[in-house]
C-alpha cells in the first residue's frame, strides 16, 4: 500500500466532513473548520507550522524526535483540510513534486522569479 493511497483515503474522509457533503460542525472537527471557513483552518496550519519548528529545535537540543513526525503529520492533516476546502487534493500537491522531481532548487526558484517577471509585463 502506498502513501499515496493513504492520502487519497484520507481526502476522501475530509471530503466527507464537508457541511454539502452532509458533514455535522457538531460532531465532527473536520467539518467544523470547514465550516468555520479559511481563517479557522489557516489558523492552524500556522500553528501546526510553529508546532514542527519548535518540536525540530527541541529535537536540536536531545528532545524526542518522534515529536517532528507528530507535528508534520498534524501540519499535512490541516493542509489537506485547506486542500478540501479549495478543490484540490493530495495528488496535486505530489503530481507538482514530481514535476520538480530532478530540478534544481535554485533553479526552481529562479524559473519562478522569471515567470513572474513576465505575468507582471
Amino acid at each position: 500500500m502506498s502513501s499515496n493511497d493513504s492520502l487519497a483515503r484520507l481526502a476522501a474522509i475530509i471530503e466527507s466532513r464537508k457541511v454539502a457533503n452532509g458533514g455535522d460542525p457538531e460532531k465532527s472537527y473536520v467539518a467544523r473548520l470547514l465550516h468555520k471557513g479559511p481563517d479557522a483552518f489557516l489558523k492552524k496550519i500556522g500553528e501546526e507550522a510553529t508546532e514542527v519548528v519548535m518540536a525540530a529545535k527541541d529535537a536540536d537540543h536531545g528532545g524526542d524526535k518522534t515529536k517532528i513526525v507528530y507535528e508534520v503529520a498534524d501540519l499535512w492533516f490541516h493542509s489537506m483540510i485547506a486542500l478540501a476546502h479549495y478543490g484540490l487534493a493530495p495528488a496535486d500537491v505530489v503530481a507538482e513534486l514530481e514535476r520538480r522531481e530532478g530540478t534544481s532548487g535554485i533553479e526552481e526558484k529562479a524559473l519562478r522569479k522569471a515567470q513572474a517577471r513576465e505575468a507582471r509585463e
